[in-house]
Order: structure tokens, then sequence, then C-alpha cells
């Protein structure tokens, strides 16, 4: 069935702000590994306030050109061995030839992590002007594929409700999506958008195209409104008028944003739950305050403790 994304939202914006979705809504988190010591205990702190949320999966980035190579290795295998969570790790094409990105796959599986994200990768040269490392797997799709001759692993690839800024089209792009689930990716998590209706029509597009993998929504919290014009810029999302009013005049006054932001990801997030959205993966920047309340509006909270004998009784 193929709702109509202006008619399927409105059921969300008659819901009290503080409706809980329902309770098989999976939620995952994204972190991006330290530079520094100090970045380091941030960043698990982050993971620590986060865990007892019982995420799907955790992810932890790469940097542009393999900058982040082994940050990224530790980060996960630190997440792996001290914690329940299960971390999957991001590898991209980027300066690495194959046998060197199916090397750190190898190690990724014989350390137990069964889950990878699979992208091409930013250009790491001045130009920005993407070329293929020679000797590596040119694009995602071809990333894909190699992964899953190396291990049975979990593929996650990335999606775009607004067209990636390379692409020569929608339709291409959408194309280039079909190739990356045909090559064997398991799930499809989607750039940050904050129009709901892009969302719907893209995931109509891509079920028509004959993608039945699940489409996760990308959800960035707005911890810095200049900021994210600047990310969304950079990729190709669209900031809707309504939003930029309604941060607007906020750029020095942190704690308001922080309010507003919580406010503005909860409802998105309803709308997409109100057309059929049952996942959600957070783009945490390594702050978990901001994630950590949206999920409890949204209902997705710590278990309950089970009271002991002593405590029923009195």
């Amino acid at each position: 069935m193929t709702l109509d994304p202006t008619t399927a939202a409105r059921p969300a914006l008659t819901l009290p702000l503080c409706n809980h979705l329902p309770d098989d809504v999976k939620v995952s988190f994204e972190f991006f590994p330290p530079k520094t010591d100090k970045m380091a205990e941030s960043l698990w702190a982050a993971v620590k306030r986060l865990e007892p949320l019982d995420p799907a999966f955790v992810s932890v980035t790469y940097g542009a050109g393999g900058s982040t190579r082994e940050r990224t290795h530790e980060t996960v295998t630190r997440i792996a061995r001290e914690t329940a969570l299960k971390p999957a790790a991001h590898l991209t094409c980027v300066d690495a030839t194959r046998e060197e990105v199916d090397t750190v796959a190898r190690q990724y599986w014989d350390a137990g992590i069964r889950h990878i994200v699979a992208l091409r990768g930013d250009a790491p040269d001045s130009d920005g002007v993407y070329r293929p490392t020679p000797g590596g797997y040119a694009f995602a799709a071809d990333l894909v594929a190699g992964l899953k001759k190396v291990a049975d692993f979990e593929v996650s690839v990335a999606a775009y409700p607004e067209p990636h800024p390379e692409a020569s089209s929608a339709e291409a792009d959408l194309d280039n999506l079909k190739r990356k689930v045909d090559a064997g990716a398991t799930r499809a998590i989607t750039q940050f958008f904050f129009d709901v209706d892009v969302f719907n029509r893209f995931r109509d597009r891509a079920a028509a195209a004959g993608i039945t993998v699940p489409i996760v929504p990308g959800i960035l919290p707005v911890s810095n409104f200049t900021t994210v014009t600047k990310f969304a810029g950079m990729c190709g999302a669209s900031i809707p008028q309504w939003m930029a009013e309604t941060f607007d005049g906020l750029d020095d006054d942190a704690e308001t944003r922080k309010m507003v932001a919580a406010m503005v990801a909860a409802q998105q997030c309803r709308g997409l739950a109100a057309a059929g959205a049952d996942q959600f993966h957070f783009y945490t920047l390594n702050r978990a305050d901001l994630t950590y309340a949206i999920c409890h509006v949204l209902g997705v909270r710590p278990p309950m403790p089970v009271p002991s004998p002593a405590m029923a009784e009195a």
C-alpha cells in the first residue's frame, strides 16, 4: 500500500506532543571517532549514556580519505568489548586498495563485528572531485559485493531522499541505491532531512523501483542551526522555511535551542512513524543529552527495573 504523505502525516499532528511511538520502534545511533583524549572521554560518556536505550546498533564513522581508520577500529572494538551494544563499522572506498579494505574487514570479523556501513566516501583531493583509488573498490556497490565475499556481514548503505549532489538525476541516484541493494546490502540509512514528505515520497519511489530492504530515516538533532545549514549545503539537503523561522534568534541561546531542537526532532519522528517508519538512526555528533531527550519524549526509554519480592510485598 502506498501512503499519500500529506494525508499520512496528519494523524501525527493531532496527537499530544509527548505521545509515545509504538513499542516495536527501534533506534540506532551514530558516533564519530575521537581525535584527542578529551574527545575520547566525551565520546565514551555519550556511548554509556545512550547504552540503556537498547539501540538496534550503533555505528562509528570513517574520516575522509581513511584519515580515522585506526581510531574507528579502536572505537568499534572497544564498544564491542566493553558494552552490550552491537557496533557497526563504517568502511569506504577511498585511499585503499581492495586487499587493504578486505584485510580491515577480516579484522572486524575476527573481532566479532558483524555489521559494516559501506560507503563510497568523500573525495580526498582538494578539488572535491571523487576519483576511484587505483586497485580499490570504485563505488559503494563494488564495496558491498566485496564485503559479502569476505564474510557474511550485515551491510548498511547510504540513501538520499534528496539526491546526492554528484548524482546526474534523482533517477540515477535511485538506480545507484538499487545496485547497492542488489550487491547484498541489507539496509539503507538516509542522509539527514527535515521535511517528512521528502522521505515519504522517496520511500515510495524506492519501493516502486523494487528496493525492498528497510530504509531507515536519518535524524539529525539541531544543536547548532548555523552548522546544520552548512552541513545541508554540502550534502544537498534542504532547510524548510518553517525550520529557519523556528530557530531564528537562537544563535546565542544554546539552552533554548536544545529545547526547540528536541521538539522539532520529536515531531519529525512522529510524522514519519504515522506514515509507517519504525526505525530511526540518530546522528548524535557525540552529544548524548539531546538524542536521549528526544528518545525519552518518543517513549524509547531504559527498561523499568523489576521489583524485588520484598518491594512487591511492601
